[in-house]
């Protein structure tokens, strides 16, 4: 493990598929040691069952191996679904806030609400 406050450099180097899975490639350095190369193992299903993007596995294996390293884990690596459905959920949280946050759209003055709703002219031709 490295201790806090040691420089860790991650490069994201590619991933090879096996199977329906994906392993996902770092070289890994820490505080001028030798490059070692680690893996972070994803299920493509959970991807899937999830409905989070494969191009977002990088970033979510990077996090993860992100994570064991800061707990000291020295074995294998992988992306759970628990770790895809914390990812999706957080993603679908900050939706909602961004859509919740959005302007209401403008009323016109002296106009009832009704009548605006109900005007022939408000989606016309479309």
């Amino acid at each position: 493990m490295a201790p806090r406050g040691n420089l860790v450099d991650i490069r994201y180097l590619g991933f090879d598929q096996r199977g329906n899975s994906r392993v996902y490639r770092f070289d890994v350095q820490t505080d001028g040691r030798p490059m070692k190369e680690v893996s972070v193992t994803a299920d493509m299903v959970v991807f899937r069952d999830h409905r989070v993007g494969i191009q977002e596995g990088p970033f979510l294996s990077g996090n993860k191996f992100t994570a064991d390293l800061g707990r000291g884990w020295e074995g294998e690596h992988e992306l759970t679904a628990a770790d895809v459905r914390a990812h999706a959920d957080a993603k679908a949280r900050a939706d909602s806030e961004r859509g919740s946050a959005r302007k209401a759209p403008r009323r016109r003055l002296g106009v009832p609400a009704e009548a605006q709703q109900k005007s022939p002219w408000r989606h016309f031709g479309i």
